[in-house]
């Protein structure tokens, strides 16, 4: 079935300090148990994408970077992000050359995202039937899936309900 995993909860109510902490904790207990290092500039770069629900770029994460007084050469944040994707911390929304956080990092599984054209929210999902299909497609083509990510571009609800 499919879990529905929102990166999109600015909503009342959102403790988002929390949700941070929470993302930073989970990265640290998984690279532990994995025997990876989430060092001081991996951590930082993982802190700095949750720091919205929306998905960031290598070079807004840079500039962020840069304004606490460090300077950081554009390869050490992508060498930080692809380390970050590799351990399933982060997820990359390829049609916007950007980076969001993924809230179940614990289990492998395919990106599956909602992203609002407005206002630049995305959700992600973990629909097993939609990757299943994918799989199924591409077999039947005599084709070797690599990995997938599905981008499905719209209006979320808050952008749809202030259009009313």
């Amino acid at each position: 079935m499919a879990t529905i995993n929102s990166t999109a909860k600015a909503g009342a109510g959102h403790d988002h300090g929390r949700c941070i902490d929470g993302a930073l904790t989970r990265a640290e207990a998984l690279c532990a148990s994995r025997g990876a290092r989430l060092t001081p500039v991996r951590r930082q770069v993982l802190q700095l994408v949750w720091s919205g629900h929306r998905p960031r770029g290598a070079y807004a994460i840079l500039d962020d970077m840069a304004v606490e007084g460090k300077r950081v050469a554009p390869l050490t944040v992508y060498r930080a992000l692809d380390f970050l994707v590799e351990q399933g911390l982060v997820h990359r929304i390829e049609s916007l050359n950007a980076y969001i956080g993924c809230p179940d990092p614990d289990h492998a599984h395919a990106g599956q995202f909602l992203v609002c054209g407005d206002c630049g929210n995305a959700t992600e999902l973990n629909d097993i039937r939609v990757s299943a299909a994918i799989d199924a497609c591409a077999r039947d083509q005599g084709f070797n899936v690599d990995r997938t990510t599905v981008e499905v571009r719209g209006l979320c609800s808050a952008c749809r309900n202030s259009l009313a």
